[in-house]
C-alpha cells in the first residue's frame, strides 16, 4: 500500500509542469479516489507539504488554485474544505452527441466556436478522414458548455471541399449534429474512441476557467 501511495502522490520536478499545478491535480486526484472527502477538511499545508515532497508556498499556490477553480474553499481560522460538486456522466457509445450526452443531468448545453482555420490535413487527421496527407481540412476549436460552465474544449477536423461554410454553421447552431444536418447529414457514426489524459496549457485553461 505504502508503494502505491508513493507513486500516486509523486511529482515529476523536470516534467514541464510547474510544481504547484502538479500538486493541484494531486489533490484533485486524492478527492476523486475519496483520499479527501466533499465537505470536509483538507489536511493541513504543513501535512500536504510532507505527502508530496514539496514546501508549504507550493501548497499553498495549489490550494489557492483549486480555490479558484472551486473546488475548495478557505474559511478564516477553520481551514480549507473540499466543496462538494457535481459531477457529470457522459456515455460514449456509437451515437453520442454533445447534446444529448448530458441529458437529464443539466438543463441547457451547447457548444461555443473559439477558433476555425483551414489548414494542411496532417497524417493522423489525413488517415481519420480518408485524405491525402495535405488535403485542405477545416478545423474547428470548440468549448462545451452546462447550464453555463464549461466543461469540454475540443478540436475537430472537416474536409474542406464538402464542408465550406460549417465553421458559421457552428457559431450560429451551437451544435455539430445541427451544422452537420446543414450539409444533408441527419445521422453520423462513431468509429472509434481514444481516451487519454495530459497536462492542460496555458490556452485550455484559459478556454475551461481553470486559471
Amino acid at each position: 500500500m505504502k508503494v502505491g501511495r508513493l507513486s500516486a502522490d509523486s511529482i515529476e520536478r523536470r516534467s514541464g509542469v510547474s510544481l504547484w499545478r502538479q500538486i493541484a491535480d494531486k489533490i484533485l486526484h486524492a478527492i476523486a479516489i475519496g483520499d479527501f472527502t466533499e465537505n470536509a477538511a483538507l489536511p493541513p499545508e504543513v501535512a500536504l507539504a510532507e505527502r508530496y515532497g514539496v514546501n508549504r508556498h507550493t501548497v499553498r499556490s495549489a490550494i489557492s488554485a483549486l480555490v479558484r477553480e472551486g473546488v475548495l474553499r478557505a474559511e478564516q481560522g477553520r481551514g480549507t474544505f473540499v466543496l462538494s460538486r457535481k459531477r457529470l456522466s457522459y456515455p460514449i457509445g456509437a451515437r453520442t452527441r454533445f447534446s444529448t450526452g448530458l441529458q437529464g443531468q443539466t438543463t441547457e448545453r451547447h457548444i461555443v466556436l473559439l477558433a476555425s482555420s483551414v489548414e494542411p490535413a496532417s497524417q493522423r487527421v489525413a488517415e481519420g478522414l480518408g485524405l491525402p496527407k495535405g488535403a485542405d481540412v477545416i478545423r474547428l476549436e470548440t468549448r462545451g458548455e452546462a447550464d453555463g460552465r464549461p466543461v469540454s474544449r475540443a478540436a475537430g477536423w472537416f474536409e474542406a471541399r464538402l464542408f465550406a461554410g460549417i465553421d458559421a454553421a457552428m457559431a450560429e447552431t451551437g451544435s455539430i449534429t445541427a451544422s452537420l444536418a446543414r450539409f444533408g447529414i441527419d445521422d453520423y457514426l462513431r468509429q472509434s474512441t481514444v481516451l487519454s489524459a495530459l497536462y492542460a496549457d496555458a490556452a485550455d485553461l484559459a478556454d475551461l476557467d481553470l486559471q
